[in-house]
């Protein structure tokens, strides 16, 4: 299902969302969803965006919006260190697309696109190139590639392998680099203890992985799963190939209905 089709369903059902916080929407109905799409990882620290979201209001009041240079990359090649544990060169990319073939450029059998709480694959220093969906939830079209350094030092193609690379307004590179500082945080608050709680109503749906969730539901079936949880104030994410995501801070009874009403596949 497509994104804007989903956004239909949710509308018909519910009305406008008048608020986003936490795991939660809340519609123009009055009815509380729990939100296990996230924006396909993009909120997955939350709807508010914490603190990132008071690093851009602050920057945007001074009208570091704009195509110049304000700063250089120090601070976001930091944070990204301290999160992949290794030296990184940062480039910006408005489709999932071209920051995956950059990254393949640089390291064909060593790219991989980052994800938190990943258990299958700890050691992010040991890729060479890794494209990170940023934890924002208004940063629809952003991803970030981060190449280790010494791999961009020694390429003489540089130019031509980031060609489609994007320079991003100051106030947001702020923005995502406070948003790193909160994932890597979380990444030590959060485990396995605030996600295998809801195990029993969510495995018979989804192999989980950490908080990520692999639907088990045959792909031809999973429109109508899709339609059946958002019934039941449960909002999914569309797309068979993207995980679910466990919402941190909610609880168990935010799956009662879907306990009480199975879905049969």
């Amino acid at each position: 299902m497509k994104k804007s089709q989903f956004a239909e369903e949710l509308y018909k059902r519910y009305g406008f969302v008048t608020r986003a916080r936490g795991p939660f929407l809340y519609t123009k109905k009055n009815v509380r969803i729990t939100d296990l799409y996230q924006e396909n990882g993009r909120a997955i620290l939350g709807w508010d965006a914490g603190s990132a979201y008071t690093y851009f209001k602050n920057f945007i009041t001074k009208g570091l919006m704009g195509s110049f240079i304000a700063e250089d990359k120090a601070r976001i090649q930091k944070a990204v260190y301290l999160l992949l544990e290794s030296k990184r060169q940062i480039f910006y990319f408005y489709s999932k697309e071209d920051a995956l073939k950059a990254g393949l450029n640089f390291s064909l059998e060593n790219t991989s696109v980052y994800l938190p709480w990943n258990k299958e694959n700890k050691k992010w220093d040991q890729v060479d190139s890794i494209i990170i969906t940023p934890p924002l939830p208004w940063t629809d079209n952003l991803y970030l590639l981060a190449v280790k350094e010494e791999i961009c030092q020694a390429c003489p193609n540089l130019e031509t392998f980031t060609s489609k690379a994007q320079k991003i307004p100051f106030a947001l590179e702020a923005a995502l680099t406070r948003a790193i500082y909160d994932l890597i945080a979380a990444l030590k608050e959060r485990e396995e203890k605030d996600w295998f709680i809801y195990d029993p109503v969510l495995t018979k749906y989804w192999e989980r992985k950490g908080p990520y969730l692999y639907p088990k539901i045959p792909q031809e079936k999973y429109d109508d799963f899709v339609l059946h949880c958002l019934d039941l104030g449960i909002a999914i994410n569309p797309s068979y190939n993207c995980p679910s995501i466990v919402p941190y801070g909610a609880d168990k009874g935010n799956f009662t209905k879907l306990k009480n009403s199975p879905f049969t596949f």
